[in-house]
């Protein structure tokens, strides 16, 4: 902690002066850094380029300052600075750390070894004041690197194995210790040991348990003895209970009271256990190691921020309820391009209560403000809050030309406008930036964006090449080379990067980050187990520009089939010459589209003819192909004022003539047919409508949300992948049930009546983080009906992880492909009102998104339809019925 005031007279000869005064070295440091920053120079003026704000003066105002303890007690290097991480790198690092009030580092452990390196590295963080550690597999102060190029020297049989090599470990550990002695203030050892090269021991549990308690024993009496004249229990030790090791610990494993548990993550920002009962009473405490970046399953992703802020907070909020408040540790990889996410968890440790559930919008409007000016603060916080969002949606590294929907609730163009929309924005403030703040904005906010904008038109457009190619479209071509020019661009983006100022930054980002294979360990792998050995392109398909076409001149492609009329045997005699549209009515989208496409060289001209004077086809005439028209979208909408009423799922006829029909003797013109339902719903009801067989939802639009004995629900802002998230609080909240607790309330109409509706829940992909007495679960029923129980995070200890938890973690979601366990069949055999029930039976379940499919009336898509019509809220005939967290998509083909 720091204290500053301006004090009169503090010294002879001195009037006046601000004094800071720290409880310890980092606490003076801290304040220095405060002042520092209230001056106008941000943490990161060399680290990411921001310009040192000047003033014509800087006056100290005649108030206290008290500042209490905070809330928790590469390539690119040896381009730069020599070979290895040597002194003359860390400082840089250290520096930032404090600006950024962090004071704990562990070096990175594949490619160097901190103590050995450069021996004035570990002088240079103590005179910082910078705690070093090692990362939760390099026990005792050593790295993993110094076994293998030392562990010889210490005899034995020159195995990472305690069991039959412990004396020479038990030298090997000494080393360390006696290393760091000198530094003891500044040292916190990690304890016990995993197997070789962070790998799991090749022990069975109770074996493992039993040579590790001797390990940490050893170790314990090594400390001892090095640091003689301390007390053991006063030297700082933690262990780090990641992945296979929480099994151990859960197993029966116990170390001494006083060392810390440093609880951990999945690798994917999912905290997989927290302290519980006594644990929370523990001399050493507990802490959290915690991912923004990883290597390992189900796939790597470490190129650029992927983080949303919003599941950062939720979740260290849930590890500060639990007391999970003696360590942060946060796994980073290339400290580039993670500058936001850094920042923002630190800033949580350091003062936790000063940012709750719904604070991010605030902190991103003040680091905004510090880095670039308050007058831009308001777009670069929104520009930064959605880009969070939809890079979170799926990792970059597993997009795939699969992932979005080109045929289903236009989602694939719905994502691209979005991005689409985010990258003009983001250009927009660079644009009005001075050139001095320009390198730094492109680095931290420009380059992101535009970098994801260009990986998802990459990716939706090899899904379009493909689906084109099989139609045989001409424009399948077109679209292989747009796809060509983005590929481009990704690479110019990065050079761009690479040669910011000179050439600071040359080498960061060159994480290859497109082309990864559809499985790593599985039949289809090839190549490097981590990443793609270079940037390649998903296969694109050209079709033959030639005189004569077997398909014909035109095709005629509809929204939601795969099915077109075209191919080889197009418009053919024996080939079928109807495609059905998905059906339509006043809750639904208010179009439907028709694709009339070019297939040959000769251009065709079109008459789009629905039979009934309600349905409307804009535009109905047209021409396509040859050198005077192209592909052209119709889209179908309803005259509500026209059609009778009611009308039931009446299927209606449009017809499609072309001038080219005649050449083709028996031709089947093609028919296209609409299924229009013109049914309404009674004046006084308020809720979500069925449509399409479907009512899709999203979770914070509750038609009643109860308060109970103090407990409730919150809504956690753009947290998710559509629109928000909504969670159980306080996080110490007891277990619920459905009697005596809190319940989410949802009014739905229905049309069709079934007795096997499905509801698919998405939730977050949390984890078992109040153990395994306590799993996630929800509860969720339909008006009077029994309420039905799901635990939808299955038991898990160890290194095992739940049931679908790799698709959950690749989706950002429970539910859909990771299984049935968000999914229950309820019995609506009568249609009309109803009223859906759900309820969180523990803290940590964030619902996101709930789905009622009445019938096969839930397409396959990504995120799921957008949300449904709600009568009271919207507007009939104004619901496009494309909108994903407030985007509508126009006239995209």
């Amino acid at each position: 902690m720091f204290m500053s005031q301006v004090v009169e007279k503090p010294f002879p000869n001195i009037d006046r002066a601000l004094v800071i005064v720290g409880s310890d070295l980092r606490g003076s440091i801290y304040g220095i850094y405060d002042l520092c920053e209230q001056m106008g120079v941000s943490p990161w003026y060399w680290w990411a380029d921001v310009p040192v704000k000047k003033s014509k003066g800087v006056w100290a105002l005649p108030v206290k300052k008290i500042q209490t303890s905070p809330s928790v007690n590469a390539n690119y290097a040896s381009g730069q600075y020599g070979p290895g991480f040597n002194h003359y790198f860390y400082p840089r690092v250290f520096e930032l750390l404090l600006r950024l009030r962090a004071n704990y580092f562990w070096p990175a452990m594949w490619s160097s070894m901190f103590g050995v390196d450069d021996t004035a590295n570990q002088a240079i963080a103590d005179a910082y004041g910078i705690v070093m550690g090692s990362s939760h597999t390099e026990p005792m102060m050593r790295a993993t690197n110094e076994w293998s190029t030392f562990g010889k020297q210490y005899g034995g049989n020159g195995q990472w194995e305690f069991d039959t090599n412990n004396a020479s470990l038990r030298e090997f550990f000494k080393y360390g210790a006696q290393r760091a002695k000198p530094y003891g203030g500044n040292s916190l050892f990690t304890m016990a040991m995993r197997g070789s090269g962070d790998t799991a021991l090749t022990l069975t549990q109770d074996q493992a348990i039993t040579v590790l308690q001797n390990v940490v024993a050893t170790q314990r009496d090594v400390l001892s003895k090095v640091f003689n004249g301390s007390r053991v229990q006063d030297i700082p030790q933690m262990w780090c209970l990641y992945k296979e090791v929480q099994g151990y610990y859960e197993g029966g494993m116990t170390v001494p009271d006083d060392i810390t548990l440093l609880w951990a993550d999945d690798n994917w920002g999912n905290i997989r256990r927290l302290p519980v009962g006594n644990e929370t009473n523990r001399v050493g405490g507990a802490g959290v190691y915690y991912h923004v970046d990883y290597v390992g399953d189900p796939r790597d992703y470490k190129w650029i921020n992927t983080i949303q802020l919003q599941k950062t907070l939720e979740q260290m909020q849930l590890a500060l309820g639990r007391g999970a408040d003696r360590i942060w540790i946060l796994n980073v990889g290339d400290l580039k391009a993670l500058e936001i996410p850094i920042n923002h968890f630190l800033d949580l440790a350091y003062d936790a209560t000063k940012w709750p559930y719904d604070s991010v919008p605030s902190w991103l409007k003040q680091w905004a403000a510090r880095e670039f000016g308050p007058e831009y603060s308001d777009d670069i916080s929104s520009v930064v809050d959605r880009y969070g969002m939809y890079a979170a949606r799926r990792k970059y590294e597993l997009i795939d030309a699969t992932t979005y929907s080109v045929l289903n609730y236009n989602e694939a163009d719905a994502v691209l406008a979005q991005w689409d929309d985010l990258a003009g924005d983001a250009q927009e403030v660079h644009d009005q930036l001075d050139d001095a703040y320009k390198p730094a904005y492109y680095e931290m906010v420009l380059h992101p964006v535009l970098a994801g904008q260009v990986v998802n038109q990459i990716y939706v457009g090899a899904a379009k090449n493909k689906l084109y190619a099989l139609q045989r479209r001409n424009k399948a071509n077109e679209v292989a080379d747009d796809v060509l020019e983005y590929f481009k661009k990704d690479h110019a983006l990065t050079k761009r990067y690479h040669d910011l100022l000179g050439g600071k930054w040359d080498h960061m980002l060159d994480q290859t980050h497109l082309g990864y294979d559809l499985s790593w360990h599985g039949p289809l792998y090839r190549g490097y187990w981590q990443q793609p050995m270079r940037n390649t392109l998903p296969p694109l398909t050209y079709t033959q520009d030639l005189e004569t076409s077997l398909a014909g001149n035109i095709g005629v492609a509809v929204e939601g089939s795969n099915a077109s009329i075209a191919g080889d045997d197009a418009w053919h005699p024996n080939s079928g010459n109807t495609l059905v549209l998905p059906p339509m009515d006043p809750y639904g989208p208010k179009t439907r589209w028709i694709d009339i496409f070019a297939r040959g060289t000769s251009g065709c001209a079109w008459n789009v003819t629905p039979v009934v004077p309600y349905v409307v086809a804009t535009p109905s005439t047209g021409f396509t192909g040859g050198n005077n028209g192209t592909d052209t979208r119709v889209y179908i909408n309803i005259d509500w004022s026209k059609a009778s009423s009611p009308l039931n799922n009446t299927v209606v006829n449009i017809n499609i003539t072309s001038s080219c029909g005649t050449s083709w003797g028996n031709f089947k013109a093609p028919i296209v047919q609409v299924p229009v339902s013109n049914l309404a719903v009674p004046p006084n009801f308020t809720g979500f409508v069925e449509s399409d067989k479907h009512i899709a939802i999203e979770a914070e639009h509750t038609s009643r949300n109860t308060l109970v004995n103090g407990v409730s629900y919150t809504t956690l802002p753009s947290y998710g992948r559509t629109l928000s998230g909504v969670t159980l609080m306080p996080v110490l909240a007891k277990t619920q049930t459905v009697e005596a607790g809190p319940v989410l309330e949802y009014d739905i109409w229905t049309f069709t009546p079934t007795p096997l509706a499905n509801v698919t829940l998405l939730l977050s992909p949390s984890l078992n983080q109040n153990g395994p007495s306590r799993p996630l679960k929800y509860a969720i029923t339909f008006d009077s009906d029994a309420p039905i129980v799901r635990q939808f995070v299955s038991n898990y200890t160890g290194g095992d992880m739940p049931k679908g938890w790799n698709q959950a973690v690749a989706d950002g979601v429970w539910g859909f492909a990771s299984g049935n366990s968000t999914r229950t069949t309820h019995d609506l055999s009568k249609g009309g009102k109803h009223t859906l029930r759900v309820w969180a039976l523990e803290p940590g379940v964030v619902f996101q998104r709930i789905l009622v499919d009445l019938g096969g009336g839930v397409r396959g898509s990504y995120l799921g339809p957008p949300e449904s019509f709600r009568v009271g809220v919207d507007t009939v005939g104004a619901f496009d019925g494309t909108n994903f967290a407030g985007v509508q998509v126009g006239d995209v083909l």
